[in-house]
């Protein structure tokens, strides 16, 4: 598994929490929208590492270009005064659900499997 979105999620929530960050009013909506948007993005990372077919332009690219259209999506729907913002956390959170579903499905399988290869080797006898 390659471990750069782990490393990203788990230094992105030491810095929110450790800077004492305000965010105007105005832009919440926007900034939250871009974080679900990048966690989904990170979630992603983690499943396509899981499944051995990361690859770090993929996942860069999708980071960058998920939130800024999640953001975008949050602005122009401001501007026509709908709130198109709650088809993209819809959107992102339906899919955060699902890779991380996928992520524990994966996770318990390959669990499963090594418990069973250790059952295997304890009862195999040894070969002479």
């Amino acid at each position: 598994m390659n471990w750069l979105p782990v490393i990203g999620m788990i230094l992105g929530f030491m810095v929110v929490y450790a800077l004492p960050i305000s965010v105007p009013g105005g832009v919440a909506a926007y900034i939250s929208l871009a974080t679900l948007s990048a966690m989904d993005t990170m979630l992603g990372g983690v499943r396509s590492g899981m499944e051995g077919k990361f690859h770090v332009d993929v996942f860069a690219s999708g980071f960058v270009v998920n939130t800024l259209l999640a953001a975008l999506l949050a602005y122009i729907g401001d501007q026509i005064g709908v709130d198109l913002f709650l088809a993209a956390v819809v959107a992102l959170g339906g899919r955060m659900f699902l890779n991380l579903s996928l992520i524990r499905r994966f996770w318990l399988t390959q669990r499963s499997m090594v418990k069973q290869q250790r059952e295997m080797e304890q009862s195999t006898p040894p070969m002479r």
